[in-house]
């Protein structure tokens, strides 16, 4: 059994790892660099190490820094959170050699999803749908114009390594097209060291959907409904809700049996995510598996009452899932709204800095996650995101109005956030009406 675990990551997934540990009664170890000695996560944890500068290279990303404090320590395992090392397969394949548990899946797994064209060709052969494309290699940008040609315009070009939006271009017309392969074989080896694409058809507008699921050593995998992720700026996600509006219960039911299905076929361990884009005609294809805990999994615990990051430790420690699908029940409407320091008046741009005051919502059916405190200062080293604003309500309409709610009471002084901007799609008359995919926020704001 584990009695501690060692958290490699920051911010508010390193506290709602430790608060998830405390109930089990597990003792947990932080790590910080040094921009986070005064971190929250960093003051709540039983213990605390130090592993390096402020670069996450030298520190949240520095491999052997954290293996030597997990063995220190004497903790047994590592939660990795999300981002940083959680899907790197050459750590949870190190963790493995020194006898660590990683609390995610297998590294030949996180290795074979985290490949998007092998991911493809996985799903493919256990026939999941899949976006048409091509998922060889492509000797060159002449070759690769051939394949789009023959795929038709418009395509999708996609880092085989990639993840978080990187290494993306969609291009609409055929002379647009090698110039925009070339400047994503360039962005993809400067993100992952891999300069391997793909091309695919690109979808129009679509949702995007993702179904939980989770998954233990005996087989027992089920699903835990869907989240529409499809409120997005520049691929990355600004506000999910639980479940979507798009979907009818015979259609949820069949693109949950294609997540078991695709997890299944990869003989998958502990949480994971499997993404959908579906289109106006109600066909969905797979897109990719997140092979970690995602940053939007508390509108999965609202509309559920299962808390992940328990259900993680739990099946890392070999325990038998206890729950089976006729268990799921979907209760009511959740939302999530990111929260970040930026301001979108000025193209979004990042705001550290220090938090003069700071009053966080309550109230039945809200919930804050978020390492901020007054005093604490933001660092810019690292990701803009500084929280994460949950509701629950009976229905969508609820949630809704509760959202707005929370929102407004949600105040953070001394640094610029995104708040009036969230407020801001909540009053949009398409969202309100559920009409919205993934180039909504675009649409927004050329519309504003």
């Amino acid at each position: 059994m584990i009695s501690k675990i060692l958290i490699a990551n920051r911010g508010e997934i390193a506290l709602r790892i430790i608060r998830a540990c405390r109930e089990l009664g597990i003792e947990t170890v932080a790590v910080y660099s040094e921009a986070d000695k005064d971190s929250l996560h960093v003051q709540l944890a039983d213990e605390a190490i130090c592993i390096g500068p402020v670069r996450s290279t030298e520190s949240y990303l520095n491999i052997e820094s954290i293996i030597s404090a997990t063995v220190a320590s004497g903790a047994q395992a590592i939660h990795p959170g999300f981002g940083f090392l959680s899907e790197n397969p050459k750590f949870a394949h190190i963790c493995k050699q020194c006898g660590i548990k990683f609390i995610g899946p297998e590294a030949g797994c996180i290795e074979l999803m985290g490949n998007k064209a092998k991911a493809r060709e996985m799903m493919k052969k256990a026939g999941v749908p899949v976006v048409p494309g091509y998922e060889g290699s492509i000797e060159n940008e002449l070759e690769a114009l051939r394949i789009a040609k023959d795929i038709g315009f418009p395509v999708m070009i996609k880092a085989a390594a990639g993840g978080g939006g990187r290494g993306i271009r969609i291009v609409e017309l055929e002379n647009d097209f090698i110039n925009n392969y070339n400047n994503a074989k360039a962005e993809s080896m400067a993100c992952f060291n891999d300069d391997r694409v793909y091309i695919e058809k690109y979808i129009k507008n679509p949702r995007h959907i993702e179904f939980q699921i989770l998954a233990d050593e005996y087989g027992n995998v089920i699903h835990l409904g869907e989240r529409d992720c499809s409120l997005q700026r520049k691929n990355q996600k600004v506000l999910e809700e639980a479940p979507s509006v798009a979907l009818k219960q015979e259609l949820r039911d069949k693109m949950g049996d294609t997540a078991v299905k695709a997890a299944k076929s990869v003989n998958y361990k502990n949480a994971g995510t499997i993404e959908f884009l579906l289109d106006g005609n109600n066909n969905f294809y797979f897109m990719e598996m997140n092979t970690r805990i995602q940053v939007e999994h508390p509108v999965t615990e609202a509309i559920t009452g299962i808390d992940l990051i328990k259900e993680q430790i739990n099946i890392a420690q070999g325990k038998k899932l206890l729950l089976s699908q006729k268990d799921i029940f979907i209760n009511g409407h959740s939302i999530e709204c990111r929260i970040n320091a930026e301001n979108p008046e000025e193209g979004f741009k990042p705001c550290p800095g220090k938090i003069d005051l700071l009053h966080i919502p309550g109230g039945i059916g809200v919930r804050m996650d978020t390492a901020l405190y007054c005093g604490y200062t933001v660092p810019p080293y690292y990701d803009s995101m500084i929280g994460k604003l949950i509701v629950h309500g009976k229905n969508r309409e609820e949630a809704i109005a509760k959202m707005k709610s929370a929102l407004y009471e949600l105040i953070i002084q001394g640094i610029e956030t995104n708040i009036d901007f969230q407020i801001k799609i909540l009053n949009n008359v398409n969202f309100i009406n559920g009409n919205y995919n993934t180039s909504f926020i675009q649409e927004m704001m050329v519309n504003s």
